[in-house]
């Protein structure tokens, strides 16, 4: 259960402070709501019924700062996989955009930059549906890791770079 004034993640919205659990009827009868109020977007309010286990289990707490630093460290010796089917590859990034499993997207992060090392070596860019999953879920991720390290989203790219081996800096220094 959460409580006014945690700070959560939820979906694709990212970063959202529990501003108020309230009820309220929309159009219907009257539920209890988790209200949430995106952090880098500040517009949209977010509502998630507390009776709604698929909704609510979007709801994940913040990590810690060393939970984030171990999970980089976990994931820099995990494999990616490059999906070449762009359909499931689509259907995939709406699921961990949904989802947020924070390790599913820094492996598939790890895949887009080595794809599009591949495809720079062609002279030929990323797909647009890759460009805008990689925003996106860089997002999400840069936006929790900054408010949790107390840093810029700007400045989560070096840490996260300083916490890897040479060889995967080199990927992702190569992006850039």
């Amino acid at each position: 259960m959460f409580a006014v004034n945690d700070v959560v993640c939820y979906g694709a919205q990212g970063v959202c402070r529990i501003e108020e659990v309230a009820s309220r009827s929309f159009g219907g009868p009257a539920r209890v709501y988790y209200i949430l109020k995106p952090l880098s977007t500040g517009g949209a309010t977010v509502y998630v019924p507390t009776d709604n286990e698929k909704l609510t289990a979007r709801m994940r707490r913040i990590l810690s700062p060393e939970e984030i630093g171990e999970l980089i460290r976990e994931v820099c010796d995990e494999d990616s996989v490059w999906e070449s089917d762009e359909n499931l590859r689509k259907a995939h990034y709406h699921e961990l955009l949904t989802c947020g499993d924070r390790r599913a997207l820094i492996r598939q992060i790890k895949a887009l930059y080595r794809h599009r090392q591949e495809q720079l070596k062609r002279d030929r860019r990323l797909h647009v549906c890759d460009e805008r999953f990689l925003k996106d879920a860089e997002r999400l991720l840069y936006d929790e890791f900054a408010l949790v390290l107390r840093i810029n989203p700007e400045q989560v790219l070096p840490f996260i770079m300083e916490q890897l081996p040479e060889e995967e800096r080199k990927t992702i220094s190569e992006k850039n």
